[in-house]
Formats: structure tokens, sequence, C-alpha cells
């Protein structure tokens, strides 16, 4: 169980690089979530965020002891600016290769043009890591979700994230497409089905990592591993899009 504590305002929450379980770190802020996987054979990263988060994940990949050219994929959960706007930045400094859905390149097009198209059921293979794809369109039609296995001292556990939770695009008028709300539900229905012990958020407040790591910091207590917060995360994104459609119909 997380301590409760008074946190300063969100805009004043500042995130330390750090490693969440295993071979997989954090690298971004607590607006704009970035994470690399450590495969052995080179980073797989996670969403870049916008060009502010792009200084943020440099001096974080230093910190850890990496270097932008250890970056040979990068991973873009969705098209929308605040998780790839960094991205082609990011392909110059490294050399990586990116990816994203199918269903989202030609939107993503305005930041970068992406090098692997993801559909239903690919995987992507470096290293000791082998990521598993699926697609859970709603908060853009292209959104994926993705999970693999992750190793620290014998344990393994299943790595996890909904690549696109937000209910901002599900508001009337604020669609990325026609029925995108039923799209929405399905995936996170499908989600809920999923066994995931490491929940990597989205966002950092999907997942709490921004608590999550003043707890590890302060009193060594890793709460980032536990098959609770998955569910109870994907049960609250169904209520906020009930939420949503009522506030439509008034």
């Amino acid at each position: 169980m997380m301590t409760k504590r008074e946190l300063p305002p969100k805009s004043e929450r500042i995130i330390e690089p750090f490693r969440m379980f295993g071979n997989v770190y954090f690298v971004g802020t607590y607006a704009e979530s970035s994470h690399v996987i450590d495969t052995g054979e080179g980073l797989i990263m996670i969403d870049t965020g916008s060009p502010s988060n792009l200084e943020v994940i440099l001096a974080g990949l230093e910190k850890l002891g990496f270097a932008p050219t250890d970056v040979k994929y990068i991973i873009n959960s969705h098209w929308h600016w605040d998780h790839t706007e960094a991205t082609r930045a990011m392909v110059e400094l490294s050399g990586a290769k990116t990816l994203i859905g199918r269903e989202d390149y030609e939107k993503a097009k305005r930041y970068f043009d992406a090098d692997i198209l993801i559909s239903e059921g690919d995987t992507l293979t470096l290293g000791n890591t082998t990521i598993n794809f699926i697609e859970t369109p709603g908060h853009t039609k292209g959104t994926i979700s993705f999970f693999f296995n992750v190793e620290e001292n014998g344990r393994v556990v299943r790595a996890g994230m909904f690549g696109g939770a937000g209910v901002n695009t599900l508001h009337q008028g604020k669609f990325d497409y026609e029925g995108c709300r039923e799209d929405y539900r399905n995936s996170v229905n499908r989600l809920l089905g999923e066994k995931v012990e490491l929940f990597l958020g989205n966002h950092s407040w999907n997942n709490h990592t921004y608590e999550k790591w003043l707890d590890l910091c302060e009193f060594g207590e890793n709460h980032f591993v536990g098959e609770k917060a998955w569910t109870k995360f994907l049960e609250s994104c169904l209520r906020k899009l009930d939420e949503t459609i009522a506030k439509d119909v008034l």
C-alpha cells in the first residue's frame, strides 16, 4: 500500500529517471511518460512526448548510463502530440526505427514517418525482450497496447500498457473517428482479460508513477508490481466513459 503524503501541485512534480523493475526504466515527466527497456542488445523506447520532454529523456538516459544511440526502436502508443512530437528528433539522435499502429500512420505523419506499422498480433523482438501488440482503438483509431515479460532476481512478471486510455476524445464534437466510444468500451473489456503485474502508465497518473516512485526512493518499497492496479485502472476507464456519455446526454 502506498504511503499517504501531501503532494506538491502537479506542475511541480518532478520525477527523476529510475528503474521500475527488472530491465524497465522511467525516463519521462509527470505530464508525459516515457519508458525504456534495456534488452541487452539495445533499448526499446516507449513514447517520446513533446520537444520539451526530449531534454528530460536525454538527461535521464545519461544518468542511467545509456546513450541516445542505444535506442534501437521507438514504440509510439498513438499519434497524439504529447506522445509523438519529439519522435523525429529522437530518431535523428539515435537512428532508431519507429513503430505506430497502422490506423494512426497517416495522422502521425505530422510528427514523424513511421518505419513499422503495427497490426493485431504483431511482435517485436530485441535481445531478451519480445513485445506482443494488440489493437485497442477508441482514444484514437490506431491505439496499440502491448505486453512483455520482465525478470528480476529470478522472478518473471508480465508488463503491460494500455496505449490510449484518455476519454477526452470521447466527448461529442471531439471524436477521433465515428464509433470511437463503442471501440473504447470493447478495448477496455478486452484488456480486462489480460494479466498484467507491472502496469506501465501511458501517462504517469494512470498508474500513480509519481507516488510509487516517492515510496521507492524514500522507503525502498516497490509498489509497481501487483495485479490489482491494472484491473482497478481499467474499471475506472469504463466508469469515466459512462460519465462522459451521461454528460453529453444532459
